[in-house]
């Protein structure tokens, strides 16, 4: 009998409660209690968004659309959904995909891009829910999908959804930023790739588009102590402002699904800033549970059934 195979998506994970960030925020945290201020803070910012966000939703949508467009494809396998830091944790639905009778298994970070902390977290998940099995399954885990073609071209048609929204004789003024979750500098140090690969799939996107100029910058920032990778998309709308560009079109690359740092970051922080300045800020769609990101997806799962499996 052929071994049976699976798909794991892997998303961050979100709480559902107010009573759930805490113990949410310890964990992203690896344990160490944030203080009451920190927690508050972030209670807030949830208060804000109207109490929770959708990425779990939005995420089994994924997973369930995905099964169906595999399954028209001729290739049967479930697919399932795990959390790095809420629940469903990854650890628990690894054992229970093991528990299914699964032999082998594709795992799929939600994060086109690849870095040491934020992939590599994923990856510590699933090794230790393997250490735990009676016998390991075959993991595949597919650590960046940034180059992947269709989701090169799924960008460029947000961008060009996004700039649709501007008039037609504005959209030559408006400046295209793109952005991504940041991460301490100290990552520069060791040549993660993650800085190049969000540049290099950013460069590819404008290309689609034909964008004459564009820009990067950084979100989400966390409260470490240390440095991290700047400018932050809100302190560059001064920089934006202070050389004339009064339209900017916010394409948040790094980032597939709506929650917390999509809603506050931008929708909240980032427009309140632009108004101030007189600016109009419009961000793109988040590929969510669209059509083409599924198809995305099933063209990764695609090419990773030759990549071997640990």
């Amino acid at each position: 009998m052929a071994d049976r195979h699976a798909v794991l998506l892997m998303a961050y994970g979100t709480p559902e409660t107010a009573d759930q960030v805490e113990p949410y925020f310890t964990h992203i945290r690896g344990g160490r209690a944030p203080t009451p201020e920190s927690v508050a803070r972030l209670r807030e910012r949830y208060r804000r968004v109207g109490g929770r966000t959708r990425l779990l939703d939005i995420t089994r949508q994924v997973a369930s659309a995905l099964q169906d467009d595999l399954s028209r494809a001729g290739s049967e396998r479930p697919v399932y959904v795990g959390m790095k830091h809420w629940h469903p944790f990854i650890g628990d639905v690894v054992r229970e995909i093991s528990d299914s009778g699964v032999q082998q298994l594709t795992a799929i970070a939600l994060a086109p891009h690849y870095s040491r902390i934020s992939i590599g977290g994923y990856r510590r998940a699933i090794e230790e829910a393997q250490r735990d099995l009676p016998t390991p399954l075959c993991v595949a885990l597919v650590e960046r999908w940034h180059a992947e073609p269709s989701f090169l071209d799924m960008m460029a048609t947000l961008v060009q959804e996004g700039l649709s929204r501007f008039p037609a004789s504005e959209r030559g003024q408006v400046m295209t930023v793109f952005s991504a979750h940041s991460l301490p500098e100290r990552i520069r140090s060791w040549d993660d790739p993650y800085e190049r690969e969000l540049l290099e799939s950013s460069a590819q996107v404008a290309g689609r588009v034909g964008l004459s100029e564009w820009r990067f910058a950084w979100q989400s920032a966390g409260e470490t102590g240390e440095s991290w990778i700047g400018p932050d998309i809100v302190d560059y709308l001064d920089t934006l402002h202070a050389e004339g560009v009064r339209s900017v079109l916010q394409v948040p690359i790094g980032f597939v699904s709506e929650h917390l740092e999509i809603y506050w970051d931008i929708d909240i922080e980032a427009k309140e800033k632009a108004a101030d300045l007189g600016m109009r800020l419009e961000r793109t769609e988040l590929p969510n549970a669209r059509p083409d990101f599924v198809r995305v997806l099933a063209a990764v799962v695609r090419a990773s059934e030759s990549r071997p499996c640990s």
